[in-house]
């Protein structure tokens, strides 16, 4: 096998690449993995213990805000005046940080309403706000 030179005479450098030991040592990694791929599938067998325990589930607290559409507002569905709920939320958020929010407005009702409890909840500390609908 002979190589070129860098000379611009009768002697060029080769423009071919050489794939041969590229192939060779695909092949040899191939043979490599067929034999080792067996070994990788067997698995030793360990009779392990049956343990019946309840499963620890960590919900946060989550408050139900309705809005009425004439404006009114049940907390969990206990009626609760406009001006108390940023007092309410301050206290859930304190009392604990991941509280959620529930909102659930009746499609009559005025955006107005449901602003108002957002940006009062969100005021309070309270991050973590979902809207509740109902399947058709």
């Amino acid at each position: 096998m002979a190589f070129g030179s860098f000379d611009k005479g009768e002697h060029a450098p080769m423009a071919e690449i050489n794939t041969t030991p590229l192939v060779d040592v695909m092949l040899v990694l191939l043979v490599v993995f067929i034999i080792t791929a067996p070994l990788l599938t067997n698995a030793v067998k360990v009779d392990l213990p049956q343990a019946a325990a309840a499963r620890f589930q960590d919900k946060p607290e989550a408050i139900r805000l309705a809005v009425k559409p004439d404006g009114r507002y049940f907390w969990n569905d206990a009626p609760v005046a406009r001006e108390a709920l940023a007092a309410r939320f301050a206290s859930a958020a304190k009392a604990n940080p991941r509280v959620e929010l529930h909102l659930r407005a009746d499609k009559s009702a005025r955006y107005e309403y449901v602003a108002e409890a957002l940006a009062s909840a969100q005021q309070s500390g309270v991050s973590r706000i979902g809207f509740v609908t109902e399947a058709p």
